[in-house]
């Protein structure tokens, strides 16, 4: 929340412009800044130019004239004919090293080595994450719940951290009214991501192949985590129960699970967010030309245990990267849906440079239907929608 936030004002607002030390050279020669003299006893005392019978005025001045001058580096020098607004940029989390498990090392070069250093069973972390989760379940869309009748330890399972019953509840009742099998008590296994890196598209292979040695088989297959890699995300959204055999969720975990003080000071239960899966459509034009239209989002009805297509109401921004590389995110075209027509996102920008602005574009970067644009070098988009809660969720599509 902290962050989309941040992106918002960043790049809705105007900041000021400084006078640079060298123009030809560009940013990197340095500002101009305000000096100011250094006064000491010595530089007074030793002065030749103050005489007796001086004015005051005429002591400053012969002080300023022979004192040191200190340079104020918190007081560049504002050109006011000039406005700055924020270039591209992105936000992404802090790159985390991958490290190798003792098997793949063993596969990559056969060499002899102690096995048994390697960590099996669950970590203290993720006993705290799993009593966390059981007491305060998954808040869902609408202010309905996951909640669960018991969640324990899974022995014998790598890839899966937990095993539980789902409790029916009757919360978000006034919003959804229908009746279906997650009504009734569910088998749920749990995955928990890692602590300081994206859970990775490996563990979703592996995860599964877990629980479907499992007997009877889950109905739910949650993968909770603090980020997810992009290329898991979409194998999570693309998994139909009538394939995997089972309904895969991804779960947003707060970060304050990571952060012992902030999780006692917590007044809510707000640990874990269903996590939606992006409705994303992508057509070309004749011209050539490609168009993305986000209609919202698919989210998991605790009530009926399907998904269910929602609005485009509760996007709060969405970020299009025309070309991407797989590796970052880097919007060519933001949008805010939910912004006013005169407050909010861009229409502040163009308020705030009180200059004469587009406002037919203007009004198009406040929908969910995206300007043109023309293929990449990697013939890839990926669209990050967040919705009003400050959820993220990323969507990759290859073009035609």
């Amino acid at each position: 929340m902290a962050l989309t936030l941040a992106k918002q004002r960043l790049m809705t607002a105007v900041f000021d412009y400084y006078e640079l030390a060298h123009p030809e050279e560009g940013v990197g020669s340095g500002f101009k800044y305000k000096t100011v003299p250094h006064v000491t006893l010595k530089s007074i005392a030793n002065n030749p130019d103050i005489k007796e019978g001086m004015t005051r005025e005429q002591i400053d001045a012969a002080i300023a004239r022979h004192a040191p001058q200190e340079t104020l580096y918190d007081q560049p020098f504002v050109d006011r004919k000039k406005v700055r607004v924020t270039g591209p940029f992105t936000v992404e989390a802090v790159p985390a090293p991958a490290v190798k498990s003792l098997d793949e090392m063993l596969e990559d070069k056969p060499q002899p080595a102690d096995a048994s250093i390697a960590r099996s069973g669950e970590t203290l972390r993720q006993a705290e994450w799993r009593d966390e989760l059981l007491r305060a379940g998954i808040r869902g869309k609408s202010g309905q719940h996951i909640r669960f009748a018991r969640l324990e330890p899974l022995p014998g399972c790598r890839w899966l951290h937990a095993d539980g019953e789902t409790r029916p509840s009757d919360e978000g009742a006034d919003s959804v009214r229908e009746t279906g099998p997650a009504s009734s008590p569910m088998r749920v296994v749990v995955s928990f991501g890692p602590e300081h890196a994206p859970l990775e598209q490996r563990q979703v292979q592996r995860a599964w192949e877990d629980a479907q040695q499992l007997v009877p088989k889950p109905n739910l297959l949650v993968f909770a985590a603090f980020q997810f890699d992009p290329e898991a995300a979409k194998d999570i959204d693309a998994m139909k129960p009538e394939l995997a055999g089972m309904q895969f969720l991804k779960v947003q975990m707060n970060a304050d699970l990571l952060t012992d003080d902030l999780k006692k000071k917590r007044a809510s239960n707000e640990s874990f967010w269903l996590i939606g899966q992006p409705d994303v459509e992508v057509r070309k034009e004749k011209e050539g030309n490609y168009v993305v239209s986000v209609h919202g989002f698919d989210y998991y009805n605790t009530k009926t245990g399907g998904i269910e297509s929602g609005g485009s109401d509760k996007i709060a921004v969405w970020l299009l990267d025309t070309d991407y590389d797989g590796r970052s995110l880097y919007p060519r075209q933001v949008f805010f849906p939910m912004a006013g027509a005169k407050e909010g996102g861009w229409a502040r920008l163009a308020k705030n440079l009180k200059a004469e602005i587009d406002e037919e574009r203007i009004e198009a970067y406040r929908g969910t239907v995206s300007l043109p644009f023309e293929a990449g070098e990697h013939n890839r988009i990926a669209v990050k929608i967040v919705d009003d809660r400050g959820i993220e969720s990323l969507k990759v599509m290859e073009l035609e």
